[in-house]
């Protein structure tokens, strides 16, 4: 059997394509973009308060700290994919790092609120390029079979952003003020800013490549139909789904969405190729992922409220109880990724989702019991998070038209974040409606404190099991 792991050099590709890439040095250089773009938003969870108090800003402004970052980072995951198809990955994953270090600088040096958003804007907008072409760059470095540990690295970057994001922002802030953390973020990627363009695969670029070639307005009607998308559920939850504001956003979005299908199948050089769209192992591939993400990052959310309003426990206990799940993504995304290279993406992203439809339906029963056996249940989320992110980037990676790379997996990426944006939305909304229901909880199983919690969970548990049909239906070999 092939050995798994990646030697210093992969051999020689045919003439026209990239030179021998330093695979070591290629993985270090996305582990840390990686690590820093999710710490870069996880840690504001304990920024916010200090930021809310230096600016005098109120609630509203506040919640766009989190907002900004997060729909800038969804309108512009899928178009760094589809741009890298034309003018290469290195100068556009360049591109991405500067303006994630731009936006840094300036969210940490805002006069004021205004300005720290636009700093916020900035640093979803590069951080997007970071996954979207980290995957196209393993993609291409790592032949099939041997691409499992480079996904399984970028998963290892994401538990540890997600676990070392809050504590370690805090520390900073407690002892330097909370600017920091964000001129830190800044410090630690500019490095990379000139190493990655010597380590990472190009493809092949157009050396005459022009913007002419890119389908700009398809590429506006996508982000704006996904940012407008995610808005409105982000509305609806703050709101309610009877405000303008929401359902108005919601409506739009799907027009636009219809405006970007009926100009690819016009255009003769599509945003996207329509027949990427009509792909049924692709389009499998990313439902999976979207309804995957809205189970784990919906239920992962739910579960800080549910301690802290339930079992009363303090902002640094909620941090530990969540600690477990961060850690387990961590260390155990690079053996799933191996693993998936040795048994296939179908079975391990299978296990995975049972894993996670176990522990949401465990958490429905046990809402508002110990926080320690709430703390282990989040470990098994941390472990059915990791058995399905490297496999499952692996198999759309075995799908998708090697000349398509880029878009597909762009696509891919912004469809599995949306699904966890989706996730909290929607699941905000159950529990904001069961909490004032009055009535039992719909687990029969469910005895006591937090019948809300455990009817969200349990709605979890549904979207999870028509995640674990459609995964029946992945390759199972790459």
């Amino acid at each position: 059997m092939t050995d798994p792991r990646p030697a210093t050099v992969v051999p020689s590709p045919p003439e026209g394509e990239d030179p021998p890439v330093r695979v070591g040095l290629l993985l270090g250089v996305l582990l840390v973009s990686v690590t820093v773009a999710v710490l870069a938003n996880s840690m504001v969870l304990v920024l916010v308060p200090e930021i809310g108090r230096d600016f005098t800003a109120s609630p509203g402004g506040l919640a766009w700290v989190v907002t900004a970052f997060s729909l800038t980072f969804a309108v512009t995951t899928p178009l760094y994919g589809r741009v890298a198809d034309v003018f290469g990955v290195r100068r556009v994953f360049a591109f991405g790092l500067a303006v994630f270090i731009a936006g840094s600088l300036l969210a940490g040096l805002a006069p004021d609120i205004g300005w720290h958003l636009v700093g916020r804007v900035l640093q979803g907008g590069g951080s997007a390029a970071v996954p979207a072409l980290g995957s196209v760059a393993i993609a291409r470095a790592l032949p099939p079979g041997r691409r499992g540990f480079g996904f399984g690295i970028v998963g290892t970057g994401v538990g540890a952003g997600q676990a070392l994001g809050p504590p370690l922002a805090g520390f900073v802030a407690e002892v330097a003020g909370w600017r920091w953390p964000f001129l830190g973020a800044a410090l630690l990627i500019t490095p990379l800013l000139f190493l990655a363009p010597r380590v990472l695969p190009d493809g092949r670029p157009d050396a005459d490549a022009t913007w002419r070639q890119i389908d700009l307005v398809g590429g506006v009607l996508l982000g704006a139909a996904v940012g407008l998308g995610l808005f409105g559920l982000t509305r609806g939850q703050q709101v309610g789904f009877g405000a303008v504001s929401s359902w108005g956003a919601a409506l739009a979005a799907v027009l636009l969405a219809a405006g970007f299908v009926v100009r690819i199948r016009r255009t003769p050089r599509p945003f996207v190729p329509p027949g990427l769209l009509t792909h049924g192992p692709f389009v499998n591939a990313v439902g999976v992922g979207f309804l995957a993400m809205f189970g784990y990052l919906g239920t992962i959310l739910l579960v800080p409220l549910l301690v802290a309003t339930v079992n009363g426990l303090g902002v640094g206990h909620v941090g530990l109880v969540l600690l477990p799940g961060a850690l387990a993504v961590a260390l155990l995304s690079s053996p799933a990724g191996r693993l998936s290279d040795r048994l296939g993406p179908r079975r391990l992203v299978g296990i995975g989702l049972g894993i996670l439809a176990a522990a949401a339906l465990t958490l429905s029963t046990a809402a508002g019991g110990s926080a320690v056996a709430l703390s282990a249940v989040t470990f098994a989320l941390g472990v059915g998070l990791a058995s399905i992110t490297s496999p499952l980037i692996n198999a759309v990676a075995a799908v998708v038209p090697s000349e398509h790379a880029g878009v597909g997996l762009g696509l891919y990426q912004g469809a599995f974040f949306l699904g966890g944006g989706t996730g909290a939305a929607v699941l905000g909304t159950v529990l904001a409606a069961r909490t004032g229901a009055g009535s039992g909880s719909w687990n029969p199983l469910h005895d006591g404190a937090g019948a809300a919690f455990s009817d969200a969970l349990l709605v979890v548990g549904g979207v999870l099991v028509v995640a674990i049909l459609l995964s029946r239906r992945l390759p199972g070999r790459t």
